[in-house]
């Protein structure tokens, strides 16, 4: 009998660690029937070891991002028919096309050039977080703004309006609600942002959406830029903020584990940075897929048609990618983990999110040696039922 499970189980957590029941599908049924919300009328299953997910995460012939192939779905034609663009829902051709005017920006060579920027920013945060304390919300005042700061920058998004964006990206991924409610957060993101569009293309700038203009021009219409700029404020703001806060909550639990980060040199850092990226997988499903055709994943037939969430978070813990995977362990060096995808969509921004991580966490700790946190550290207020786990707030002293 194949085993059902809510669609809520990939979202919770045990503290940092994916909640056990995934730990036991992964053995015992390890594509398992997925129950849907109501109103999202389509079959759905869930993958959870590591191997089912790269299978699936890395056949873009066989499975599908574009839900305009979906009929009667439900409130997944509703996004759809909001046109919300982005590379993660398209499938080549415009997959290609599109990804490959953007990837460009995206390369060390090019991201170099933020270092100083990532630098300058990160030492701001740290004066604002000594002036505030000593004591703290390590996220108000650190997590959140650094990633903001950055990516304003890069697109050429005026800082005035991070409240907007970062209000919006925080709460589409929030499913402890009515998903109409996180739909509703996507139409207004997209929104200001095919404004923001139209007004750099009359009012150019030197941020990365005015880049694209000045260098593909009609190549590109608005409501394509504006899902493009929309993945990456969303992907690249939220999802740092929450690895910065949740790595200082978890370095903070160990003396050891402080000060490995804060006497590392660049290679340590970066490796202890990747531990941390399986470790916490705060991305905790991929991209729906659609079955393009009668296809088999470790043993099930799905049917053309269905869909198949993968547990980033379950298939980082897999022992098939490194042993003893449910540990976190300073000296595991490097993996080939999934915390950014895998495939045609892995997150075209995940070196930007390395090197500001590189930089923010051992700084932190070498700015506050003692950095501790203010209350139980088994009493944080984590982000539940979110695509993008990660903490309310984190009050810190020293």
């Amino acid at each position: 009998m194949t085993a059902e499970v809510n669609f809520t189980l990939p979202l919770l957590r045990d503290g940092v660690s994916p909640a056990y029941e995934l730990s036991a599908l992964r053995t015992e049924a390890p594509v398992a029937r997925l129950e849907l919300p109501e109103g999202m009328n389509v079959d759905a299953w869930l993958v959870t070891r590591y191997d089912d997910a790269k299978a699936v995460l890395g056949d873009h012939q066989r499975f599908s991002n574009d839900f305009t192939k979906l009929t009667e779905a439900g409130e997944l034609t509703e996004l759809m028919n909001q046109d919300p663009g982005g590379l993660g829902l398209l499938d080549p051709p415009d997959h290609t096309r599109l990804r490959k005017i953007v990837t460009p920006e995206f390369t060390m060579r090019r991201l170099r050039r933020l270092e100083p920027l990532i630098e300058r920013i990160i030492r701001e945060r740290l004066d604002a977080l000594e002036a505030a304390g000593p004591g703290a919300d390590l996220v108000e005042l650190y997590a959140v703004p650094i990633p903001a700061l950055v990516i304003c920058e890069l697109l050429g998004v005026p800082y005035e309006d991070r409240d907007e964006f970062t209000d919006h990206s925080a709460d589409r991924f929030n499913f402890t609600g009515d998903i109409g409610d996180s739909l509703g957060e996507i139409g207004e993101s997209l929104k200001y942002l095919r404004g923001l569009v139209a007004k750099i293309r009359k009012e150019p700038n030197d941020g990365l959406i005015g880049q694209i203009i000045a260098e593909h021009g009609d190549e590109i219409d608005d409501i394509e830029l504006a899902g493009l700029a929309d993945g990456i404020l969303t992907g690249g703001h939220e999802t740092t903020a929450s690895m910065i806060a949740l790595a200082a909550h978890h370095l903070m639990r160990d003396p050891a584990h402080v000060t490995a980060i804060r006497e590392a040199d660049e290679k340590q850092a970066q490796e202890i940075i990747d531990e941390l990226l399986r470790f916490m997988t705060v991305v905790q499903v991929g991209f729906p897929r659609l079955a393009k055709e009668d296809v088999e994943i470790g043993g099930q037939p799905i049917k053309a048609g269905q869909l198949v969430l993968v547990s980033l978070a379950a298939a980082n813990r897999d022992d098939a990618l490194t042993p003893d995977a449910d540990t976190f362990q300073i000296g595991r060096g490097s993996t080939s983990h999934l915390a950014f995808g895998y495939g045609i969509h892995r997150c075209v921004g995940a070196e930007l999110g390395r090197m500001e991580l590189k930089v923010a966490l051992p700084e932190l700790f070498r700015r506050f040696p003692g950095l501790s946190h203010a209350g139980d550290p088994d009493d944080v207020d984590y982000r539940f039922f979110s695509i993008v786990f990660g903490l309310e707030s984190l009050p810190v002293s020293w």
